[in-house]
């Protein structure tokens, strides 16, 4: 199973060092894997407004639903947490 979610105002390090917390391991920069599932990371700049940019990273898990379902919700509580 795949899914992708978008994480607004963290960084791609700050993503990396979260899924490393998850059970993950840095295969290079945008690649975390663990052993029943791996996720893909990408960044780009995202206008909020006519002058304000955040940074959105985009992870895109990989691995069996049963899995993924508590790993993206884990993730998704840490990254919240980051921007306040």
């Amino acid at each position: 199973m795949r899914r992708e979610r978008s994480f607004r105002g963290i960084s791609m390090r700050l993503a990396r060092h979260y899924l490393e917390g998850l059970g993950g391991e840095e295969r290079d920069e945008t690649t975390v894997v663990a052993d029943d599932w791996t996720a893909e990371l990408s960044a780009e700049k995202v206008g909020i407004g006519p002058t304000i940019e955040l940074t959105e990273v985009t992870v895109v898990f990989e691995g069996d639903e049963e899995t993924l379902d508590p790993l993206i919700e884990r993730f998704a509580q840490k990254a919240m947490r980051a921007g306040g």
